[in-house]
């Protein structure tokens, strides 16, 4: 019934799509990639004199104007630790600070509920993550909406289904006709039982991140979770330069608990930060660095993730602007911090401005992947369904979005010289004037030589107009019904199950239908 409310009655004769459906559907594997080993060069946009820099312009801001932390016992852990707190501003000297910062591992393990779906965070490692938090979707008719919980189970089926997908992230979109204090039940839920790769956890509150561990608990096992990480939350710095308390709630729930947390100031270049690219990446370095000192005050050891969301601002209008070249150039300098400080980096990959799944979105989206490859981003978060500036999440967008990601993944893993020999000698058998497509060679690596999307057309104008002629958004939607149509659950062990059940009861029991 989900699938038929969110994307329509299938017509009995038609096969599910057309052609594009048909191939789609050949086209989409159960199993995951690997976690992606990157096998190209970093690329550093600044020397190393500019690097320290930003760092000790960094250190400064913190030791000199410092870091509001708006809960009381978060303070107390400030004090204990030896900072200079005045009321809920902290001073924190460099030397505590990067002592702090050292303790975080360079590197991770993140566990899945399937262990084929395990992945690797830090190093030369990335990971590919859904996009976060939408209020609206652009559906299969392409009309604007509130999303649902059915929309929400639909995107953690997509994202399972997704090859290069190696998370199913939890709030892909809002699933706004679920009351707000029991969301976050649900949420976890379909991240769990729709997929069996690692999800995200919720921040908004200490209790809900109380309940997501327990979640945790039942699939994973109470005593594997204390220790071991399962899920990555995000807390987001308000810059400048606060840490709340909701945030903070939340750092010390997981951060006990040895789960990581991506610690990324939310800025808004220009309006949040100075009118600089350069000044903002300092000053988001110290709100995050903050932040990743803090969860070590908790539990020292714990895995973190450093981390940043930093759009600039239409100075017109005011509005956020996703893939512009400044957004890029201060990705490069923050990934050249993470590599200074060995600490495993979050950033963004399609997040755009645009409202449709159109030129601009590619353009902005384009602009943004190759600064999160090339700079050697670990936890590369907003890569799937994200319009508007985050607003939205759309069917089209979240499928053609995972189908740039299979190219990305090889792009990234660099060019293989295995079959070189035998290219040569392909070469050699053909000869002048010949052609290599009844080779052995070819006959050997057809399937795997070259990326084949499915989505984007490269046929004739004639084969397009008898297909349709159909644009690309057109096809993602067509693509994303056909998936649904095929989804085949990963099924919970039943005992797992019904404790999920029981425990989502009962906590429905206690909570309140509104917020008050």
């Amino acid at each position: 019934m989900e699938v038929e409310q969110a994307i329509g009655q299938v017509t009995p004769n038609r096969r599910g799509g057309g052609r594009i459906g048909r191939k789609a559907l050949r086209s989409t594997p159960m199993a995951s990639f690997p976690t992606l080993v990157r096998k190209i060069p970093v690329y550093q946009m600044v020397p190393d004199e500019a690097v320290e820099l930003i760092h000790q312009e960094s250190l400064g801001i913190l030791e000199e104007v410092g870091c509001e932390f708006r809960d009381d016992e978060a303070i107390e852990i400030w004090k204990a630790a030896g900072a200079d707190v005045s009321g809920t501003r902290v001073l924190i000297d460099r030397n505590l600070l990067m002592e702090l910062v050292s303790k975080v591992p360079s590197e991770f393990t993140l566990f899945a509920r399937n262990p084929e779906r395990t992945v690797r965070v830090g190093g030369a490692n990335s990971v590919f993550v859904p996009m976060y938090g939408a209020p609206y979707v652009r559906d299969l008719d392409n009309n604007r909406r509130y999303g649902t919980l059915a929309d929400l189970h639909n995107f953690h089926k997509l994202a399972y289904m997704a090859p290069a997908l190696h998370s199913s992230s939890s709030i892909i979109c809002e699933p706004m006709d679920i009351p707000v204090p029991k969301r976050h039940l649900h949420i976890i839920h379909s991240a769990l039982k729709h997929s069996d790769k690692p999800f995200m956890g919720i921040v908004t509150s200490s209790d809900r991140a109380e309940d997501t561990m327990e979640m945790a608990g039942i699939v994973f096992g109470r005593d594997f979770v204390r220790d071991n990480p399962v899920l990555v939350s995000i807390t987001n710095c308000n810059s400048p330069l606060v840490w709340d308390a909701t945030m903070l709630d939340a750092m010390k729930v997981y951060a006990r608990n040895n789960q990581p947390l991506i610690l990324a100031p939310f800025a808004l270049c220009g309006a949040s930060t100075s009118a600089s690219a350069v000044g903002a990446v300092a000053q988001v370095n110290a709100e995050a660095l903050a932040g990743v000192a803090f969860t070590q005050l908790v539990r020292p050891g714990s895995p973190q993730i450093y981390g940043q969301f930093m759009v600039t601002v239409d100075m017109k209008t005011g509005a956020p602007m996703g893939g512009t070249p400044e957004a890029a150039q201060m990705m490069y300098v923050m990934g050249a911090l993470a590599r200074k400080y060995r600490l495993p980096w979050r950033t963004s990959g399609f997040h755009v401005g645009s409202k449709l799944n159109d030129a601009q979105a590619g353009y902005e989206a384009n602009m943004l992947m190759h600064a999160a490859i090339l700079s050697g981003a670990n936890y590369i978060w907003h890569v799937a369904g994200w319009l508007e500036a985050g607003l939205t999440c759309g069917y089209s967008k979240f499928v053609t979005d995972c189908e740039q990601l299979v190219g990305w993944y090889k792009y990234a893993g660099g060019l293989s010289f295995d079959d070189f020999k035998d290219a040569m000698a392909a070469i050699r058998e053909v000869g002048p004037a010949g052609h290599f497509l009844g080779t052995q060679h070819t006959l050997e690596h057809f399937e795997s030589a070259f990326f084949m999307p499915s989505l984007m057309d490269f046929n004739s104008f004639e084969q397009w107009s008898a297909d349709g002629a159909k644009d690309h958004d057109t096809r993602g939607r067509e693509k994303a019904r056909a998936m649904l149509l095929d989804y085949e659950e990963p099924k919970l062990d039943e005992g797992i199950a019904d404790g999920l059940q029981d425990f989502i009861a009962r906590r429905e029991e206690q909570l309140p239908n509104s917020i008050t």
